[in-house]
């Protein structure tokens, strides 16, 4: 059983989207046409995100029921609506008509009672269902109006060279107020209590806003924050012409071609792996790492590795707590550092400290 079932609760939406950029996760895991893949569901977009690179099969894992309920309601959604519908239904797009879309899915009796009975989640549309994206609404409504204009924001994400974006920054965005509250919001203790669950940081050491404001300061600066659809949700409350992966128009028909490909399982992978015969050619591993000793991090590793392909690579990122494969599985699994850090680089889901691809020997 995975370790953090025994100190954080799993009752509830936690993501209502996958904070993590697929772009990036995608071009790591070098997805097959023959390939079978594990991943961690989460809110259930990078499970669909690799459906759009038409591998044989994908298999989706969390501990969290709801996210898995979640997941259905995505897929059925998927299914049954047209693309601009499924805009419309997730929260992208504004809509009266969501609760006559839901209406028209096929869910399972336990995803159905689920939203029946939170039916205002569908309302909202479910993309800001979570406990994540309210935190970030708090951070938007409550604490950006303190430090920046509606002006300076929308200032922030138009579109402009590099040198204008570093002196836009250095002159106008990090003022006092920005980087005092960035501080405070950002902190261990305050985005363990409303954002992640406090037992997502036990492993942590040192300073968590530090770490995440560098990051920041990166996708605000190198990077075009006109372009990141994840800044765009943070500051704004939604996406702009800019989406994740699985939400572009040209992505929408192999989706839903592949969905037949895709399964999920409300278990662990340890559990999953002993119940379950098949080998897999990659693995999307979110940064369940971060809450694991390292001791259980490696014993997760080796039971990977039994269950691997050949050239299969292991794909995850860290936030806090550095995580990478221990000299003890050197003969096993390789780091491939250099295709990880250009990756990195244009990563647009700027939180992580460390982007890490390892390759089965």
């Amino acid at each position: 059983m995975s370790e953090i079932l025994e100190h954080a609760s799993f009752d509830a939406i936690r993501y209502a989207q996958v904070w993590e950029d697929a772009d990036v996760l995608t071009s790591a895991l070098d997805i097959k046409e023959e390939g079978t893949y594990l991943s961690i569901a989460s809110a259930g977009d990078n499970a669909l995100a690799l459906l759009s690179k038409n591998p044989k099969a994908v298999v989706a894992l969390d501990l969290n029921q709801t996210q898995l309920f979640l997941l259905e309601l995505k897929v059925a959604a998927f299914k049954t609506l047209s693309y601009s519908e499924v805009l419309e239904f997730l929260g992208v797009k504004e809509s009266s008509k969501r609760l006559a879309y839901y209406q028209s899915l096929s869910l399972s009796p336990e995803c159905q009672n689920y939203f029946d009975n939170n039916v205002a989640l569908i309302k909202a549309g479910v993309n800001h269902s979570g406990k994540f994206e309210n935190y970030f609404k708090m951070f938007r409504t409550k604490v950006m109006p303190w430090i920046h204009s509606e002006k300076t924001i929308t200032q922030l994400l138009t579109p402009r060279d590099l040198v204008a974006r570093q002196s836009f920054y250095q002159k106008t965005w990090n003022s006092w107020k920005w980087r005092v509250m960035f501080k405070l919001f950002f902190s261990k203790t305050f985005m363990g209590y409303k954002g992640r669950d406090k037992a997502f940081f036990n492993y942590v050491e040192g300073s968590i806003s530090e770490v995440i404001l560098a990051h920041t300061k990166y996708a605000l600066t190198t990077l075009e924050p006109a372009k990141n659809p994840y800044l765009h949700y943070i500051l704004k409350g939604n996406f702009d012409k800019h989406l994740p992966l699985y939400l572009r128009e040209e992505n929408f028909e192999m989706i839903k071609n592949n969905l037949h490909k895709l399964q999920w399982h409300h278990q662990s992978i340890e559990e999953y792996l002993q119940t379950h015969s098949e080998n897999f050619d990659g693995f999307n591993l979110s940064d369940i790492f971060e809450y694991m000793s390292p001791q259980a991090y490696e014993r997760l590793l080796q039971t990977l590795l039994e269950r691997a392909n050949k050239n299969a690579r292991l794909v995850y990122w860290n936030m806090m707590v550095k995580r990478s494969r221990p000299e003890s599985l050197a003969k096993k699994l390789s780091p491939l550092k250099k295709k990880a850090e250009k990756l990195y680089a244009r990563d647009q889901t700027f939180f992580y400290r460390d982007f890490i691809i390892e390759e089965v020997l």
